[in-house]
């Protein structure tokens, strides 16, 4: 078993948690790096006693630039060479998937920031020691996702 869980909600306004392997209780949950050298120095604290689930996007947003999808998909190549580099091992999961294994899917006619706004909740009461935010709660979940589906 791995010491850590590492959750990344990738982008620049995304962040990283990281939960105790053994006992799923927050270690810590950092703001998302913004250099491509700050995210491998951050994530080269947890080395290869971690295993990571990072949230699976690859797809521009519907009236995003050419120039934002292209810095997102660069920002996500940097996230995913520096865990390639560190060797922590790194499994993708889509938001679909986690949000449905810890019953946050979107509910129809719900609108983003309402949906955002629950996985936020849910994420306070799991954790109430942690000052939530949007950045820290999508990683929490995703971190969360791991902890209970990590074989």
């Amino acid at each position: 078993m791995r010491g850590y869980i590492i959750g990344i909600d990738p982008g620049a306004l995304g962040g990283i948690a990281v939960l105790d392997g053994t006992s799923g209780e927050v270690v810590e949950c950092v703001k998302m790096p913004s250099t491509p050298m700050d995210i491998y120095l951050y994530l080269s604290k947890w080395g290869n006693k971690a295993l990571c689930f990072i949230e699976s996007v690859g797809y521009g947003m519907p009236g995003q630039s050419s120039k934002a999808t292209a810095t997102f998909a660069r920002h996500n190549g940097h996230l995913e060479m520096a865990l390639l580099a560190l060797g922590i091992s790194t499994i993708k999961v889509s938001p679909a998937k986690w949000q449905k294994a810890l019953g946050l899917s979107g509910k129809k006619g719900e609108s983003k920031q309402s949906h955002k706004n629950r996985i936020k909740a849910k994420m306070q009461s799991r954790h109430p020691s942690i000052k939530m935010t949007l950045w820290a709660a999508d990683a929490l979940a995703i971190a969360s996702y791991g902890f209970e589906n990590r074989k």
